[in-house]
């Protein structure tokens, strides 16, 4: 099957890119803002201009910022993603003069012989394109505005006429998206560079290094997964740069948005109350969760350590007991790839469906070994119970009162549910409803 069109945008940092990206997608994928540096990792997605499809992928800015230790990789990043790119859109912001650098960039990307839009943005007016004339020697030029849409579709005419038809594909199953999330610095990125085989995004032992979320396809066995690597999650309280707050506020909307969450945490450290706070959040998604020990190899192993560390963190983590562990080394590699594997099985257990005959068995036999307790430490008959729906699995169980479960009967009722029919890694719904 013929490989889609690649086209990057490329850049110095702050002139748009990410604004164009989303615009051109049509949706805000890229996060946006007015500091410098927000991108570091290539950000791509499955993208349609009037019927041809391609792929579209925007890039860190080319620059070394004194107080960013890691804009070199960023540079880096972004110069490996001009190299495989079918089509360059190169963005400069006509708010400001035309640097030495930027031209420079230009030149450089020219001799790569590929298709190349030169896009000066922040042009809000043809007064404004008047006095641009420095970009002109850049060779042809186009105007826009990616903010207020100035030329955008005369920008997307041209660009469309550039990419080929989309070859014809057949009806592909949706990848499972597996959102990594964790607190800073318990490497989520480099859990997905080995899954995908290559260095594909940064990592560095400066915390905070991954600021976009980044969605990277793989393909395992004819399967195909969408990793979501996040940023770290900690209280907005400490910090004090705004680019990472709003990583922060996407990384929790990433979570509801996927189909499976892998919750990282660091063997050497752990559990913190960071961690509580990220798992809080995993579970409250309703999503199916699966928890992975990373830096295993960094642990003095003895008889019985596994289950120690277990037991540790079950303790902790109480309220997502139901979710199976992995224990890991991202920096070997080993029993990585079984991330994929436990991520399928807590999916299909968050997918079962239980038949009402079964449920009520179910209920015949609690009801005879430890019948439901309110509230207010009085017995509840429950007339039935039936499966409303799934991603979670939700139940609804009909009783003569409004008298809710006791707290600690109900962490008995789903573990006994859980037991009965493998709910294993998925969180469990009930509602008593009265007849």
């Amino acid at each position: 099957m013929k490989k889609l069109t690649k086209v990057v945008i490329v850049g110095f940092p702050n002139v748009g890119k990410s604004t164009l990206f989303n615009r051109l997608l049509k949706e805000k994928k890229s996060l946006v803002h007015s500091l410098p540096g927000m991108t570091r990792d290539q950000v791509s997605a499955s993208c349609t201009l009037d019927g041809k499809t391609f792929i579209l992928v925007d890039t860190g800015g080319f620059f070394d910022f004194q107080d960013d230790p890691i804009s070199s990789l960023v540079r880096q990043k972004a110069w490996e993603a001009s190299q495989h790119a079918d089509i360059l859109i190169f963005m400069c912001d006509g708010k400001r003069a035309l640097t030495p650098g930027e031209e420079e960039l230009c030149l450089s990307l020219k001799k790569m012989n590929k298709p190349l839009f030169i896009v000066v943005n922040k042009i809000d007016s043809l007064q404004e394109e008047v006095k641009i004339g420095d970009f002109f020697r850049l060779g042809d030029v186009i105007t826009i505005s990616a903010e207020h849409k100035r030329n955008l579709e005369l920008f997307k005419q041209r660009l469309w006429e550039t990419i080929p038809s989309s070859p014809q594909k057949e009806i592909e199953e949706i990848p499972l998206r597996l959102a990594i999330i964790g607190r800073i610095n318990v490497g989520k990125s480099s859990i997905i560079n080995r899954l995908c085989g290559q260095e594909k995004l940064i990592v560095s032992e400066i915390p905070g290094t991954t600021r976009d979320s980044i969605d990277t396809l793989i393909q395992r066995e004819k399967k195909q997964y969408c990793l979501v690597d996040t940023a770290g999650i900690r209280k907005m309280g400490r910090t004090r740069d705004k680019r990472e707050k709003a990583s922060i506020i996407k990384a929790k909307k990433d979570i509801g948005l996927a189909d499976i969450v892998c919750l990282v945490l660091d063997a050497q450290e752990f559990p913190t109350r960071q961690d509580t706070a990220v798992a809080h959040l995993a579970h409250e998604s309703g999503k199916p969760l699966l928890i992975v020990i990373n830096k295993w190899d960094l642990i003095e192993k003895h008889s019985g350590s596994v289950e120690e560390f277990k037991e540790r963190v079950y303790e902790k983590l109480h309220f997502v007991s139901y979710a199976p562990m992995l224990f890991i080394s991202a920096l070997s590699g080993k029993r990585v790839v079984k991330i994929l594997d436990l991520a399928e099985d807590v999916y299909a257990n968050a997918c079962k469906k239980i038949s009402t005959s079964q449920l009520n068995d179910f209920l015949a036999w609690i009801n005879v070994h430890n019948p439901p307790v309110s509230t207010k430490k009085k017995k509840i008959k429950i007339k039935y119970m039936t499966q409303k729906g799934i991603l979670p699995p939700t139940f609804v169980l009909f009783t003569h009162s409004r008298n809710s479960f006791a707290p600690s009967y109900e962490k008995y009722f789903i573990h006994c549910l859980r037991e009965r029919f493998g709910f294993r890694g998925t969180p469990l719904r009930l509602f008593l409803r009265k007849n």
